[in-house]
């Protein structure tokens, strides 16, 4: 067993909404021992994005006082899907498609996460369930009642919408919660709409004579929207798969009332350091674009460095502020005659037709200063025209044959 030392409280509660209990936390870092922290994962997409990774980045904090995160990978409960947040059942994932989502979680969570095994763990719940009898199933179920599962909000949703609810869907939180159980979980970090499958799983430990586990929620901020909160289908996210230059980019474009918030949950900018500039932004003693410069150059550094951090927010300076092209926009042949959607295809060859033309519908889409339309007429271009697609992706064009 390794030594471990007292973890910044100041530095959690920053990002903490609740928990369940702080007694009991305290307590269990009093102990001078590792605690073992429960992170698992349904891999039903590989995509974090920086909501998520307010966990990881307390987990973190965490690993380098010298507890261990055990990555839990939910290869067996992915089969059936969490309920949370939807209003019908999720579709069935293939082994191997589980398979390659968990590689990519991996890649993503070790952005944050140190995968020294001292440190790191990972475990799949597959090994368990696969051999688990079906008699020790009926037993964990006869510890619950049908009233209880039903209480989470989604599933009153649905009974209200008249939508059905499936056994297996019932199951999740049972599965969940039992997983805490297999893995002597002393803390797990999770958002506040998995609290109730971790409560689950404290009632499991206790049942199983264990000490239960501390569950802690962390806040949840809208998107860069400033309306949902991240997420992947309304493209209102920074993922931690974005390179630094979209990272800075979408930091740029959130509502200006999202700043403090944003340095508070996403950075690790001092709090005193938080509060002066909310009141400045407040009697217009700090511009909200300088603001926003800072906090965007702080998510970078905190993912990449300060020296990516200080060269984006150079390059954002010299082509938002004095309307620079890039020196580094690709250089693209485009044959005599192409029209505007031909010609978004050989610069975004990996979106689709469909994508293409949306794009230029929303007049996202410039040639020099003049917006393109996608009429099926040829567009004029000049060698060293420059075509500008949203705020952050250049293209110089050069005229070819065909």
């Amino acid at each position: 067993m390794h030594d471990t030392r007292q973890p910044d409280m100041d530095q959690l509660a920053r990002t903490t909404e609740q928990v369940f209990s702080l007694d009991e936390l305290r307590q269990r870092f009093a102990s001078g021992r590792p605690l073992r922290i429960k992170y698992g994962v349904d891999v039903t997409a590989p995509f974090l994005h920086i909501g998520h990774a307010v966990n990881l980045w307390m987990m973190r904090h965490l690993q380098d006082c010298g507890h261990k995160v055990i990555f839990l990978i939910g290869d067996f409960t992915t089969r059936i899907g969490d309920p949370t947040g939807k209003s019908h059942a999720r579709k069935i994932i293939p082994p191997e498609q589980i398979e390659a989502n968990a590689r990519a979680f991996l890649e993503q969570v070790h952005m944050v996460l140190r995968p020294d095994p001292a440190v790191f763990e990972v475990r799949r719940n597959s090994e368990w369930y696969d051999t688990m009898r079906l008699a020790e199933i009926f037993d964990l179920l006869a510890m619950l009642t049908h009233q209880r599962l039903i209480q989470r909000d989604m599933f009153q949703k649905r009974i209200a919408a008249g939508r059905e609810i499936f056994m297996h869907e019932l199951l999740y939180p049972v599965l969940q919660g039992y997983d805490s159980v297999m893995l002597g979980a002393d803390l797990t970090i999770v958002g506040s709409d998995q609290l109730f499958n971790e409560m689950i799983g404290r009632f499991y430990q206790e049942k199983a004579g264990q000490t239960p586990q501390v569950v802690l929620t962390t806040k949840i901020t809208p998107g860069t929207d400033g309306r949902e909160k991240q997420s992947k289908s309304l493209g209102n996210y920074i993922a931690l798969a974005d390179s630094p230059r979209d990272k800075f980019g979408k930091v740029m474009s959130i509502p200006d009332r999202l700043i403090a918030t944003y340095l508070e949950v996403y950075t690790l900018t001092p709090m005193d350091e938080v509060r002066r500039i909310e009141r400045g932004l407040a009697d217009g003693s700090v511009h909200p674009m300088q603001a926003k410069r800072d906090l965007a150059a702080a998510i970078v550094a905190r993912y990449h460095d300060e020296q990516v951090a200080s060269a984006e927010a150079e390059w954002f300076d010299r082509t938002f502020s004095q309307r620079a092209t890039p020196a580094d926009a690709a250089a693209i042949d485009v044959p005599t005659g192409a029209n505007a959607c031909a010609i978004l295809r050989l610069c975004l060859p990996d979106l689709s037709r469909s994508q293409h033309r949306r794009l230029l519908e929303q007049g996202a889409v410039r040639l020099n200063d003049t917006k393109l339309t996608p009429e099926d007429t040829p567009v004029k271009v000049a060698d060293g025209d420059v075509l500008r697609v949203g705020r952050r992706q250049w293209f110089r064009l050069r005229v070819c044959d065909q």
